[in-house]
């Protein structure tokens, strides 16, 4: 296996992007991915596109972007897995290289989730899971599902509302120094617990926003490294893989999502570290519970101990672990296809030290991140350790 590196990214903005189509908004993040890496869209012998499709008016969105950025001609595949499609991307392009076949390849992730209502968005997103079972005879959303697992914990160890509150907080907080945040406000714990009830005791503010958006990067081998003499590549130092059950009563528990434990138990293997090297983390948190269990999940905390993390400011700036400094799904949004190549993104500037504004930039000690990308419910997992 070959080291490989991330020598450029790009990234465009989240939210409501009715200014631009698919293929647009995909170039937005394309563009200063091949200039930050200094490579023409013909250097770039292989593209993985990470895109559920379904939402807008490309639902076969890959040979059109490919197409619209100047990629036409290289190897091409879209991949899909579910909310961890981005991080799926990856990985694929990752493997691509890492096996001999490529010295270079880009990876996009694009969606643009806002041409269909929440209610539509709502029932596409269910289709991730067991739709039939679950979706349409018990009338489970995703909502629903982190909802059950909110409950558990809570009634298991003790957390609060209030707790489920602080991720909002935090996220909100970061959010809004991230240009690129699709919600760039900051929100009160009251703010969160006065909004309404999505899925008890899940609320408006605990859940992640409906986004549009791109992100891309540009891989490259050592030997490629080398050649086009990359100044700070960061290096994919280890990966992580796991699934879980597509019917959700089949899981053994609700207090965390076992394929985050064993694809992040993989990845800490193959890179050769533990959580406690970790300086800066992006979690999956498209519900305030799921950054709670992601902690535990991760080796951050001992399960039942991740609401006192927030509690006492260990995942902010200045904490022992600083988690989702970019806003994370929260308040940064959640294009499904974007969001695990914008997690990458945001850990390669962080290990670059290249945040705006500084006041995001976590503090450096081993120059190791990580990302933690799931689809569904703990139906998909990737974890990425990048290093620099």
């Amino acid at each position: 296996m070959r080291r490989v590196a991330i020598i450029g990214v790009g990234h465009s903005k989240f939210g409501d992007r009715q200014d631009v189509n698919l293929k647009e908004l995909a170039f937005e993040a394309v563009k200063p991915a091949l200039e930050d890496a200094g490579v023409t869209p013909k250097d770039i012998a292989y593209v993985t596109v990470g895109s559920i499709g379904v939402w807008s008016e490309e639902p076969l969105p890959a040979v059109a972007v490919a197409e619209y950025c100047g990629l036409t001609g290289a190897g091409l595949v879209r991949t899909e897995a579910a909310c961890a499609t981005g991080s799926a991307a990856v990985y694929n392009a990752y493997t691509a290289i890492a096996s001999g076949m490529v010295d270079l390849a880009a990876v996009i992730g694009v969606e643009k989730m806002r041409e269909v209502d929440t209610s539509l968005a709502v029932e596409l997103i269910g289709r991730a899971g067991s739709y039939l079972w679950e979706f349409e005879y018990f009338g489970m959303t995703f909502p629903s599902y982190y909802a059950l697992y909110a409950t558990a914990y809570m009634n298991r160890y003790g957390a609060t509302e209030e707790d489920l509150a602080l991720v909002a907080v935090k996220a909100h907080k970061y959010g809004a120094l991230n240009p690129l945040a699709h919600l760039q406000r900051e929100i009160s714990i009251e703010d969160v617990l006065s909004s309404y009830v999505v899925s008890w005791p899940l609320k408006l503010y605990d859940s992640c926003p409906i986004s549009d958006g791109s992100a891309a990067i540009v891989l490259a081998s050592e030997e490629k490294v080398r050649e086009l003499r990359i100044d700070t590549p960061v290096w994919i130092a280890g990966v992580g893989y796991s699934s879980g059950t597509s019917t959700l009563s089949y899981r053994n528990d609700f207090v965390g999502i076992e394929a985050s434990v064993k694809a992040s138990q993989q990845a800490y293997r193959m890179a050769g570290v533990g959580p406690d090297k970790i300086d800066v983390a992006n979690v999956h948190d498209c519900f305030t519970i799921a950054e709670l269990l992601a902690y535990e999940d991760l080796g951050f905390a001992r399960r039942g101990e991740g609401f006192k993390m927030i509690r006492e400011g260990e995942t902010e700036i200045g904490g022992r672990i600083p988690v989702n400094v970019d806003g994370g799904l929260k308040a940064k949004g959640h294009p499904i296809g974007a969001t695990g190549v914008s997690m990458i993104v945001e850990q390669t500037k962080q290990l670059r030290e290249e945040i705006k504004p500084r006041s995001r930039q976590a503090p450096l000690k081993n120059y190791i991140a990580l990302t933690h990308n799931v689809g569904g419910t703990g139906h998909y997992c990737y974890i990425t350790i990048l290093k620099r």
